[in-house]
């Protein structure tokens, strides 16, 4: 492994980029790679997205940053980016809340991201959120779908509000899954009728009219006569999947699989229709488990968003994952009802990925899996225990055959955790 492990010399945003050569190299000519984390709050995986996302938007043409969260916050985040309306920290504060990412780091890649849009006005950088859920799901978001209707079809607009009553706003999952079940998939039902009520109205291209930008309903990023139509339909899209996703039994191990199944496709489908609508390169960011093409967990898992973007898109997916020998990094005592905590955890045992790859002798590097001499790719195929840290510590390590999963690995000898959002 040491023969094609390549040195990183900093995991902080804004330095020397002449360490990231190789590995852009390795990326080559991927229009979408994801980027993994090990946990869901360790500062330096945190702040290795935002310098990766630097160098690929200086260097190699990307131009958009999607993020594991809401569909409908993404839009708030961008809008603020493309515009300028508004407080940049207190935008991400409110629509982070109680994330993963209600963190300074991400502040910091919002922050970056706005200023790179001043300077280059004529080739501005996104930001989007590929997930179902809240938050986000307001009043406003509706909007966008039922406004369109209004301006296109208002004969349509009474039916629409009929078959979102009830529903909106869908801001606390938490309180919308205690609901009874027979509820959640009536209002399930009548999310896909609307869906389908918006999706019917194709001759709507022809009277949407320009400059419908993300402010006025249609989504962010668009502005060409027509594009009205497919952002409604997007919108309405995202909407039914959440309220599908939100069907789920949660005491029912065979739901909650078949949940997370649909939502890793629903995710990796909302990236997929970004990059072929905007003809942007994206970087994803997720854990693991999502940008892998195999899950440390498929009884959880059983098909990761990384294994639905290779079958969707081939080799114009490239997915990176990291390890980590040490340190810190922030989860919950219980996935559904925890506070964000800091946990500490120390060397792993010998049996374990971790373990072997630390012996690298770069106290940091990462490596090509796809290309290491023969007994570094026999190892790298064989499952071992693997740290992989969601929103709930303790938890097992996971079982993870390394290059069966992903085709780039970052190994950070330690990490610290990530630092909460200041007011």
């Amino acid at each position: 492994m040491e023969q094609a492990a390549h040195p990183l010399r900093s995991t902080a945003p804004g330095r020397n980029a002449a360490d990231l050569r190789a590995l852009s190299a390795m990326i080559g000519d991927a229009r979408v790679v994801g980027l993994g984390e090990a946990t869901h709050g360790s500062h330096e995986f945190f702040t290795m997205k935002e310098r990766l996302f630097r160098h690929l938007v200086e260097e190699k043409g990307f131009t958009t940053f999607a993020l594991e969260l809401s569909w409908s916050a993404g839009l708030e985040i961008d809008e603020y980016l493309q515009t300028g309306k508004g407080d940049g920290r207190q935008i991400a504060k409110r629509v982070l809340a109680n994330s993963p990412w209600d963190r300074e780091e991400f502040v910091s890649l919002i922050t970056w991201m706005r200023d790179y849009n001043r300077r280059h006005p004529q080739r501005t950088v996104h930001f989007m959120g590929d997930d179902i859920g809240a938050p986000s799901i307001n009043d406003a978001f509706f909007a966008r779908v039922t406004g369109y209707a209004q301006r296109t079809h208002p004969e349509s607009l009474p039916r629409l509000n009929e078959l979102y009553a009830g529903m909106r706003p869908i801001d606390d999952v938490f309180a919308y899954i205690r609901k009874p079940m027979a509820e959640r998939q009536r209002l399930a039902d009548k999310a896909q009728q609307a869906l389908d009520l918006i999706a019917g109205r194709k001759d709507s291209q022809s009277k949407a009219g320009p400059g419908c930008g993300s402010g006025s309903g249609c989504g962010s990023g668009s502005g060409a006569e027509g594009d009205a139509y497919a952002w409604a339909v997007q919108h309405a899209q995202f909407i039914a999947q959440t309220t599908k996703f939100l069907t789920m039994d949660v005491n029912d191990p065979a739901s909650v699989t078949a949940a997370q199944r649909f939502r890793d496709e629903v995710m990796a489908r909302n990236v997929i229709w970004w990059q072929r609508r905007t003809g942007h390169k994206i970087l994803l960011s997720a854990q693991n488990d999502h940008v892998s093409y195999k899950a440390g967990d498929p009884e959880l898992y059983p098909k990761t968003q990384g294994s639905f973007l290779r079958d969707m898109v081939g080799r114009n997916y490239l997915p990176i994952g990291f390890t980590f020998y040490q340190g810190s990094f922030l989860s919950k005592d219980a996935a559904l009802t925890g506070d964000w905590k800091e946990f500490t955890v120390g060397a792993p045992k010998p049996t374990t990925n971790e373990y072997v790859l630390d012996k690298v002798r770069h106290r940091d590097f990462y490596l090509d899996v796809r290309h290491t001499p023969p007994a570094a790719r026999a190892w790298l195929n064989t499952t071992r225990p693997t740290r992989n840290i969601g929103t709930e510590f303790p938890h097992p390590d996971a079982r993870v055959a390394i290059a069966r999963s992903f085709d780039v690995l970052i190994h950070l000898h330690k990490v610290s955790a990530a630092t909460k959002t200041k007011p």
